[in-house]
């Protein structure tokens, strides 16, 4: 986390100020996060990738297997886990324009908005220092989920999937909303089972949204 934090405090004055800047306080979308948070999304993937590419042995670690760990370490509760380490909340709050009270405690404790955060100080990380600092330090940042994820990988989508199994009934998944720009895409997806909806999740892919939706599903069958 050391190495994430320096990075974070070196950044320009203006760069700090963008990552921290909430689309809603700013008359110009281009002046908050969501551009850098686009771009951190790829440096996070790729740190992440190419960390575990060559820790894991071809024949036991496939390229969907290698997905599924991805996806689980860098996910939307391991982004927010991250910033939160990060004192990225208090940072929030702190940045909120006068007049902005009372949205900025939901923004600051929502998981969609830090995980955009800690991917927008990601992003401006690697505009300022380059890729290598930044995925040193984003490698550092994330390793206990990475660690969570080689150790005890989570596949909601087939937990929810045996949980039903049990009382026969059928899962689907149906995509509700989507949000931004094509290259920028944000999928809400529901999931249901005899006509009942269990859960819904977001995320920058069908497949992620579809994961998030069967954990919120999951934890509320046997919560």
């Amino acid at each position: 986390m050391r190495l994430l934090a320096d990075l974070l405090e070196e950044l320009p004055r203006e760069l700090a100020r963008q990552v921290f800047t909430h689309a809603s306080w700013s008359e110009r979308r281009s002046d908050s996060y969501t551009r850098l948070a686009f771009l951190g999304d790829s440096v996070l993937a790729l740190a992440v990738t190419a960390h575990l590419y060559p820790r894991l042995e071809a024949e036991r670690f496939g390229a969907g297997r290698l997905t599924k760990i991805r996806a689980q370490a860098v996910s939307g509760v391991s982004c927010r886990a991250v910033a939160e380490r990060l004192a990225l909340p208090e940072r929030l709050r702190a940045a909120a324009p006068a007049g902005a009270e009372d949205s900025v405690a939901a923004l600051a404790g929502t998981e969609r908005v830090l995980a955009s955060v800690i991917e927008a100080v990601i992003g401006a990380c690697y505009l300022h220092a380059g890729y290598e600092r930044t995925a040193d330090a984003v490698v550092q940042a994330f390793a206990p989920e990475i660690e969570q994820a080689l150790e005890n990988p989570v596949d909601f989508k087939s937990s929810l999937q045996e949980l039903l199994a049990q009382r026969g009934a059928e899962v689907s998944y149906a995509v509700t909303g989507e949000e931004g720009p094509p290259h920028d895409r944000t999928y809400t997806v529901a999931v249901t089972a005899d006509g009942r909806e269990l859960g819904s999740g977001r995320g920058k892919s069908k497949k992620q949204a579809e994961q998030e939706a069967a954990r919120v599903a999951v934890e509320g069958l046997q919560g």
